[in-house]
Parts: structure tokens; sequence; C-alpha cells
């Protein structure tokens, strides 16, 4: 009988534990705020660096535009790309390209 409660003993301090660690992860602590913000600067930091090199190293394509309206560029093999938010060249074909909005 008193093995049986000991088992009992240890199995609920066991659960109960591990009932309480699983809660006690917050998202909203300060290291996980700069780390997110560290992450957006960093992007907007790539996204420009690369908009700057495709303005100068490829042509721009006038007549037409990305998805959501992104600038599109056509580098020296003749492939048609624009910068995504991170910082990315996302590569089209012909048939993807939108014709810009009049303005």
């Amino acid at each position: 009988m008193k093995n049986v409660l000991k088992v009992a003993l240890v199995a609920a301090g066991i659960f109960s534990f591990a009932n309480s660690n699983a809660q006690t992860h917050k998202d909203s602590t300060l290291g996980h705020k700069i780390s997110k913000t560290a992450t957006k600067v960093g992007h907007a930091t790539a996204h420009t660096a690369a908009s700057g090199a495709a303005v100068v190293v490829d042509k721009k394509y006038e007549g037409k535009c990305g998805p959501n309206g992104q600038t599109v560029y056509i580098n020296k093999h003749s492939h048609y790309y624009y910068i995504n938010k991170k910082g990315h060249r996302v590569y089209l074909k012909k048939s993807e390209l939108m014709d810009k909005p009049a303005s």
C-alpha cells in the first residue's frame, strides 16, 4: 500500500510540474520584442541595398510591374525579377508580368 501511495505522489508531482512549466512561456518579453525589431530592420536594410544595386546594375522594365505593383528589373541574362520585402530577388516569367496602371 505504501508503494502505491509513493508512486501516486511522484506521478502527481511530475504532472503538476509539467503543467506549470508549459504555461510560463511569454511572447511579449523584452528579448522577443528586440528580436522582432532587429529582424524588421534587417529586412528593410536588405531591401534598400538590393533595390539600390538593381537600379545601378540592371534595366528597369517601364511598361510592366510585379504582382503587387513592384518595379520589375531585367538582368543581363534577360530574366525578369522584382525585389520583395525581405530584399530577395523574385524571378518572374514573362506571362506573370502585369501592365503598369496608368497614373
